[in-house]
């Protein structure tokens, strides 16, 4: 079994992405299977690997590929979560020049990978979606754990939390902060992850502190699997642009418009969506980039039928 080692601009590290058509159905589910590959990792040097995609042609023709993703945990692995860069590092594991139509399996999205003229992508979700509807507790703003905090579903759930309630006002503040503010974003996750009936130590929700500039320019700094995000994953991105659409949240009293610069600790991100008499017609990131780190590593994976 042979797969490449991608990286996206802006991701926590590389993923690993296998193409479908080598493995029988579900061979990706085989606990056992996955286990060896993560040891393997290690042993080669590639630990820092804990994301893991498998692609294939879509047996839609509404969609040119298919793919499922696996975040890697120390305790075990997580089907549930979505991650555009791992779907990013699939279009470019596939060759495809694009647009690229993906549907990501895991999280039901339809994504659209558009090629830009300066060689990086459009990432854009396609909907529609009645904005109300992105919010799993039906309000805008949610008391937990003592903070108000906006739930949000769009790709993943987010927990969105205004920075200013820890006491941080600046993004040159939020990004130099360090255990003092990420232990009690963990317990504000935590208290969420219970809330909408997930283990609190799972992967999701995710958790992102945000403020705004004099300007409106919203600053964010999210916590990923391992601690502080370096960048913002792609769906963070994402999902934080659909939440400014939605009245009330808490990135709608922060940040609002269309197009948005989100500055987080590793650039800016640039974002726009389409919304309209409170319906979400679709939300794009711009300026994506992937690398192809290594091609056809070969992996010691047991290819049998799988139920």
């Amino acid at each position: 079994m042979k797969a490449d080692v991608v990286r996206a601009e802006g991701a926590p590290g590389p993923t690993l992405v296998l193409a479908g058509d080598r493995l029988p159905q579900g061979a990706l589910a085989l606990g056992e299977e996955l286990r060896n590959v993560r040891r393997w990792l290690d042993r080669t040097g590639r630990g820092h690997i804990r994301k893991i995609a498998l692609y294939g042609a879509s047996s839609s023709s509404a969609f040119d590929l298919e793919y499922r993703f696996v975040q890697s945990l120390p305790r075990g692995f997580d089907f549930r979560t979505g991650c555009g860069h791992s779907l990013l590092a699939c279009v470019a594991a596939a060759g495809r020049a694009g647009p690229v139509r993906v549907r990501a399996l895991t999280t039901g999205d339809a994504v659209v990978c558009e090629p830009e003229p300066q060689g990086t992508r459009t990432v854009r979700f396609t909907g529609p979606w009645a904005a109300r509807r992105l919010l799993p507790t039906g309000c805008p703003v949610d008391r937990i754990g003592g903070f108000d905090v906006s739930l949000v579903r769009f790709g993943n759930p987010y927990v969105f939390v205004d920075a200013s309630a820890f006491g941080v006002r600046t993004a040159e503040e939020l990004f130099g902060a360090g255990v003092e503010l990420l232990l009690p974003l963990l317990r504000v996750r935590a208290a969420a992850a219970r809330l909408l009936g997930l283990a609190p130590r799972s992967a999701l929700p995710k958790i992102a502190a945000i403020g705004a500039d004099g300007s409106g320019r919203p600053f964010v700094r999210s916590v990923a699997v391992d601690g502080w995000h370096p960048s913002l994953a792609l769906t963070g991105a994402a999902c934080l642009t659909a939440a400014v659409a939605v009245p009330g949240t808490v990135p709608h009293r922060l940040a609002d418009g269309s197009a948005l610069t989100i500055l987080t600790p590793g650039g800016a991100v640039r974002t726009t969506a389409v919304a309209k008499a409170g319906v979400l017609g679709s939300v794009a990131v711009h300026g994506k980039r992937a690398h192809i780190l290594e091609r056809s590593v070969r992996l010691p994976w047991r290819i049998r039928v799988t139920a």
